[in-house]
């Protein structure tokens, strides 16, 4: 039987950034996975600043070559759309398959052990069974998705989904027309634009209802239709489920949840890798003092106003009305639309957009119904 003082169960970012975290704090750290890298995901592929600072504080600085750099986000409905810059620095679009080989090579830099291709089949105390063996672990970390059997076996299911949607990603072999990453709206749901090369695109396409493909789903956006005609798609489509979950908990005794097992948020956040990274970090400094309680606390800071953004989305996304008011009042008062961007990467907390902006934003909202 294999010792080790963390064990973790599930090789995607969040418990690739988990084993870096761990290990950079001198633990010992087996990663398990029934897959083997580089492991795709249909997603965004934006990652905004505060998702780029966490990974600058794992190690991880993306560049040109790897990436393209965004200077901001566009919101684009029929012949209207707002922009807005973010304050300080800008974001990057990296495909997934990238950005997952650059987290395995700095785990494995930094001593990380990893067991792919190898099942979780259980977890008994502080054992671990799997496909190939038992593990002694002083701490499990359950970082396997949204379906987590890590957290089904710990006691920790209780909770709720809030939200579930189907996407699609594509990506194209096209020069990105503009410095910003664009979130195209319609009564079908979302189309992101994410820029993540000199010459390629990706486009991820979210809806409620089942569509058969991004091109089908693209009669739905007329100007990302007429931008994409004649772009050559690379590679095949991906397909994904998006969901939000809340959980009453997310830990229990000396197991804890990471990333997507410990709750998601629906993709129209676009916050789902910031938020792995960030409660890396928040794990590894309850790890290092040994008390879970404090990574209970911070989880549940963290994910605070992105579950409240993203709910306030989703209900654009529900109803087309309340949509088009909204993004009329940031058209004719893009400050607001800046100072809600400032509050999704964290620039700004949320207390600080305060009463004023949403008296701001209900005011100008009432006037487009007048």
């Amino acid at each position: 039987m294999n010792n080790v003082e963390v064990f973790i169960c599930g090789g995607g970012p969040a418990g690739l950034a988990a084993a870096i975290e761990t290990r950079r704090r001198g633990f010992s750290v087996i990663v398990a996975d029934c897959f083997k890298p580089p492991i795709d995901k249909a997603c965004g592929e934006g990652l905004l600043p505060d998702a780029l600072d966490a990974l600058s504080a794992l190690g991880i600085e993306l560049t040109d070559r790897d990436s393209h750099l965004f200077h901001g986000i566009r919101f684009v409905e029929g012949m209207g759309s707002v922009e807005a810059c973010f304050p300080h620095r800008s974001g990057r679009g990296v495909s997934r398959i990238v950005l997952h080989e650059l987290l395995h090579k700095r785990a494995a830099e930094l001593g990380v052990e990893f067991r792919w291709g190898t099942q979780v089949l259980g977890v008994h105390g502080q054992e671990v069974e799997t496909s190939k063996g038992r593990i002694r672990a002083e701490w499990i970390v359950g970082a396997d998705g949204i379906h987590s059997r890590i957290r089904r076996w710990s006691g920790l299911d209780a909770g709720r989904r809030t939200s579930r949607r189907i996407g699609l990603r594509q990506h194209f072999r096209l020069a990105p027309w503009d410095r910003f990453m664009e979130v195209h709206w319609c009564d079908l749901g979302q189309a992101y634009v994410t820029p993540v090369g000199p010459e390629e695109i990706c486009v991820v396409v979210v809806a409620r209802d089942r569509f058969s493909s991004v091109k089908a789903a693209l009669d739905w956006f007329p100007q990302l239709s007429a931008r994409l005609q004649g772009a050559e798609p690379l590679g095949a489509e991906r397909g994904a489920l998006t969901e939000g979950h809340l959980y009453r908990r997310v830990t229990n005794g000396k197991i804890a949840l990471i990333g997507d097992a410990s709750g998601s948020v629906d993709a129209i956040a676009g916050q789902g890798l910031a938020l792995s990274l960030l409660e890396a970090q928040a794990l590894g400094d309850a790890l290092e003092v040994g008390d879970l309680q404090l990574y209970e606390r911070r989880h549940k800071a963290i994910r605070r106003t992105p579950v409240f953004l993203s709910q306030a989305m989703l209900l654009m996304d529900r109803f087309a009305l309340l949509r088009r008011w909204t993004q009329a009042a940031f058209r004719g008062s893009p400050r607001l639309f800046e100072a809600m961007l400032s509050v999704h990467i964290g620039a700004m907390p949320l207390k600080f957009w305060g009463s004023e902006a949403v008296l701001d934003l209900g005011i100008q909202i009432l006037g487009q119904k007048a």
